[in-house]
C-alpha cells in the first residue's frame, strides 16, 4: 500500500524540520490501514516498531511517499515493512525505513488469532 503526506507548518519543530514523532505517527497510521484492509475482521493495536533512525531531515512543503508491505504473519500478529521517500520512490533514497508489528485483540484487549 502507498500513501502520501504533505509536510505543513504544523508538522515542524522549532528548527523548521519535520518532527520525528509526526513521521512515526504517519507511519503507524499507514501500516495500520494496510493491516486493516488486509484483515478487515481484526482489531489491531501496535505492539512494536523496529529500529527508528531518521536518515535525512525534511522541510515544509515536501511530499512524502509512505509505502508499506506485509512481511510476516503470525497466529495473532502481522508485520509490515515500511519505507518513506521524498516524492517518487524512484527519484531518491528512502529517508526512513522500519518494520511495524500489530497484534489482533478482542474487546478486553487480549490477543486473539487473526481471522
Amino acid at each position: 500500500m502507498e500513501t502520501h503526506r504533505l509536510v505543513l507548518p504544523e508538522d515542524l519543530n522549532q528548527f523548521g524540520y519535520l518532527f520525528g514523532g509526526r513521521l512515526l505517527s504517519w507511519i503507524d497510521e499507514a501500516c495500520w490501514i494496510a493491516a486493516s484492509l488486509d484483515y478487515p475482521d481484526c482489531q489491531f493495536v501496535t505492539i512494536g516498531m523496529d529500529q527508528v533512525e531518521f536518515r535525512h531531515s525534511v522541510r515544509e512543503g515536501t511530499i512524502l511517499s509512505i509505502k508499506s508491505e506485509k512481511v510476516k504473519e503470525g497466529e495473532s500478529s502481522v508485520s509490515y515493512a515500511v519505507s518513506v521517500w521524498r516524492g517518487k520512490a524512484a527519484d531518491s533514497e528512502p529517508i526512513f525505513t522500519t518494520c511495524v508489528t500489530y497484534v489482533n485483540v478482542d474487546a478486553a484487549g487480549r490477543k486473539m488469532a487473526i481471522a
